[in-house]
């Protein structure tokens, strides 16, 4: 393992404690035995210092090396596992195509199931730290933005299919000796799964009981949360976009390009979105576009000259108008 440190490695992770995807991220961060910088963000808008650094996404986590801002845990996965152990991945080569695309059911079926399960009634008071009535309305007003088109199923709906995916994982680690979804390493999927079991247990009694029966599911879980969160210090969000501003001034980027074929060229004003919830639009140019890849570069007073990066699938990138 590396031996690396806050000012050698320089990630800043910016995320709250409650947030699934965030745990998912502190985990992996935790496998790889990394030291990184931790910003709180708010769980709900309004987030003036994270659209500085963003131009306006609005997901948590996410994450920040100097000018360059990668959204979406799936790409910030890939950046961190890239930096990190030398001796291990956990996109393993043999399997990375399996791991890939159950991380991305995991992230997207089992956990828009998960969430609503977990957040009813009797789970919410847990998972918010039994906040007064004005709290919780601030924050269903804040989640019914961010969805606004999202048809929520009912407690009884999430709970029917939360049962099924649990019994899909358990299936899964029976006929896999190796304690983990795709063998005995840990992968992707494994850490992309977990996020949901996570939150599901943290509303507590009666609410986490329907994970009882899926012992080798928490069995699992255990070897997973077993990773930690590696060593983190505390920064101030103004503390992160004066990094930002001084990167941008020096022209520190990640090098990127645009690959022929996209169908936009560098430099172009563009726009770009997520496809599923939080479809705040983020405007900027063009500096960087492949299969795998957006990158927008935009103008911020107190930033500077960020990089933000997305992944292409998810996100929808077009010609602003």
């Amino acid at each position: 393992m590396p031996d690396l440190t806050p000012e050698a490695d320089g990630f800043v992770l910016h995320h709250y404690a409650g947030s699934p995807f965030s745990q998912k991220i502190r985990w992996l961060i935790g496998w790889h035995g990394l030291h990184w910088h931790s910003v709180n963000v708010p769980a709900i808008m309004p987030k003036p210092d994270v659209v500085a650094l963003t131009g306006g996404y609005r997901k948590t986590p996410f994450l920040q090396r100097g000018a360059d801002i990668w959204c979406d845990s799936a790409l910030m996965a890939k950046v961190l596992d890239a930096h990190g152990r030398a001796d291990a991945t956990l996109f393993p080569a043999a399997t990375r195509g399996q791991a890939e695309t159950l991380a991305q059911w995991a992230d997207s079926s089992l956990f828009w199931c998960a969430i609503p399960y977990a957040m009813q009634p009797a789970g919410i008071g847990a998972l918010l730290g039994n906040p007064p009535p004005e709290v919780l309305k601030a924050f269903a007003a804040d989640r019914a933005a961010f969805t606004p088109d999202m048809r929520r199923p009912t407690v009884a709906d999430a709970g029917a299919a939360l049962r099924t995916y649990l019994a899909r994982l358990e299936q899964m680690l029976s006929a896999n000796p190796g304690g983990f979804l795709l063998g005995s390493q840990p992968c992707i999927a494994d850490l992309s799964a977990a996020q949901s079991v996570w939150f599901v247990r943290r509303a507590g009694s009666p609410v986490a009981d329907v994970l009882q029966p899926f012992t080798l599911v928490a069995a699992w879980f255990d070897r997973v949360a077993v990773f930690g969160e590696g060593q983190a210090s505390r920064l101030s969000s103004a503390d992160a976009i004066a990094q930002a501003h001084a990167a941008a001034q020096a022209g520190r980027h990640v090098p990127v390009h645009v690959a022929q074929g996209q169908g936009l060229e560098a430099g172009a004003a563009v726009q770009v979105c997520a496809t599923d919830c939080g479809r705040d639009v983020i405007s900027g140019e063009l500096v960087g576009l492949t299969d795998d890849e957006i990158v927008l570069a935009r103008e911020d007073e107190r930033a500077g000259r960020v990089h933000v990066h997305f992944p292409r699938l998810g996100f929808d990138v077009r010609a602003a108008r």
